[in-house]
């Protein structure tokens, strides 16, 4: 006998959850509270969507900061190659770049929501659209069915949440999912931005806004100078701090700290050692020894960047090059290969790539996606306290938790 099954959000989680949950023989349907389902993912990747990575399982692990290890079922159940094969049989054509992200070859983010839809159409699932779901009915310790916000109660024999997060509110991610939770007897663990451009003391940084640097090293440290992480890649400076691939990934090891008391070295010349570059920087010297220092940085910095250094270097502008002492020269070497910015804060929440915390898994049974405190309820995607760094991983968690839901219940 068919169960009846409602699955509420209609992102990547939701739709492989309600898409499995319907090849399964349930009578499912899709709850979403916008006008169109796939909202979140029709800007991710900006606009490209970033699907998967190409990594192994033990990449994806790895890869995931945010609880990990709960993930191994999911992964080894639905991994990423299964996804892949499964897009590209419903004929979503994918290419691999850089870093080993997974995109469509078209590059627009809208062939995977059509893709999708055409997965769960095809599998019969029925799609609300406007449907805000406002409670899951409980009883005897079961799911009995949900309240829609108009008041309608509508049975059912189990629930998938899969609401997203709190970033990107604009997407229908309110945080809708946690209050179902908790109402149904959940913990949730505190909400906090992860993948989130950082926030900078010194006021130096608006003069570097729109500033992007390739090729960096970086490293956060605490404020006893112990070393918390280090990256290499590419960065931007903003308005109000920085940004950029390598800081978003750091951003989720300060977390914990709250992102505040946090120092950001920046190497500027990763490539070469302190002795190289100043050898490097003498030989530039000596090219431009009867200009002045602030005319004889070109070849070394960006221009936007010769300002601020020349600033924190100490020395005078004016000051001719064969002026400079060998100390100065020594100084200038130690800046370039140690930047400082101080982190005193991060961007709001909304803004956030994905939202770290959520219902606990230890309340979630890892091997079907199903709460250990209501028979019957599941969860998918980022709703759950598991969050991964940029490159597809998040999408990689949504897609796996939400097909393991989907097939159990």
């Amino acid at each position: 006998m068919s169960r009846r099954v409602f699955v509420i959000g209609g992102g990547p989680a939701g739709l492989m959850a309600a898409g499995k949950a319907a090849e399964g023989g349930n009578k499912v349907t899709l709850f979403e509270k916008n006008d169109r389902i796939g909202k979140k993912i029709l800007i991710s990747g900006k606009g490209r969507c970033n699907i998967t990575n190409n990594t192994d399982i033990e990449g994806l692990i790895n890869n995931t900061p945010g609880n990990g290890t709960f993930l191994y079922s999911s992964f080894y159940t639905f991994s990423n190659q299964d996804l892949l094969a499964l897009l590209n049989e419903l004929g979503l054509k994918t290419k691999v770049e850089r870093g080993e992200r997974v995109f469509p070859v078209s590059d627009n983010s809208k062939d995977v929501v059509d893709t999708l839809q055409k997965y769960i159409k095809s599998k019969g699932v029925t799609v609300s659209l406007k449907s805000p779901v406002e409670e899951i009915m409980v009883k005897d310790g079961k799911v009995a069915g949900i309240t829609l916000k108009d008041g309608k109660k509508l049975d059912c024999d189990s629930v998938v949440v899969a609401t997203g997060g709190v970033s990107y509110p604009g997407t229908g991610s309110t945080g809708d999912g946690y209050k179902m939770a908790k109402e149904s007897g959940h913990s949730i663990v505190d909400l906090k931005p992860s993948l989130i451009p950082l926030l900078a003391i010194e006021k130096w940084v608006k003069e570097l806004q729109g500033l992007s640097l390739k090729n960096v090293e970086i490293t956060l440290k605490d404020n006893k100078g112990k070393k918390i992480y280090t990256d290499f890649g590419e960065m931007l400076f903003t308005h109000f701090g920085v940004s950029g691939p390598v800081i978003l990934s750091s951003s989720r090891h300060i977390l914990q700290y709250d992102y505040k008391d946090v120092v950001l070295s920046i190497d500027l010349k990763p490539a070469l050692t302190e002795e190289k570059l100043n050898d490097r920087i003498t030989r530039d010297f000596e090219k431009y020894s009867r200009k002045q220092f602030k005319n004889a940085l070109d070849d070394l910095l960006p221009q936007k960047m010769i300002p601020v250094i020349i600033e924190l270097s100490g020395i005078l502008p004016e000051k001719f090059v064969n002026q400079i002492t060998k100390e100065e020269r020594r100084n200038l070497v130690k800046l370039l290969k140690n930047f400082e910015i101080n982190i005193c804060g991060a961007r709001p929440i909304s803004e956030a790539i994905v939202t770290a915390g959520g219902v606990s898994t230890l309340e979630i049974n890892p091997s079907t996606m199903e709460s250990k405190i209501v028979k019957g309820l599941y969860f998918a995607g980022e709703v759950i306290d598991v969050d991964a760094y940029t490159g597809g991983f998040n999408l990689t968690i949504a897609f796996s938790t939400g097909y393991l839901a989907g097939m159990n219940c």
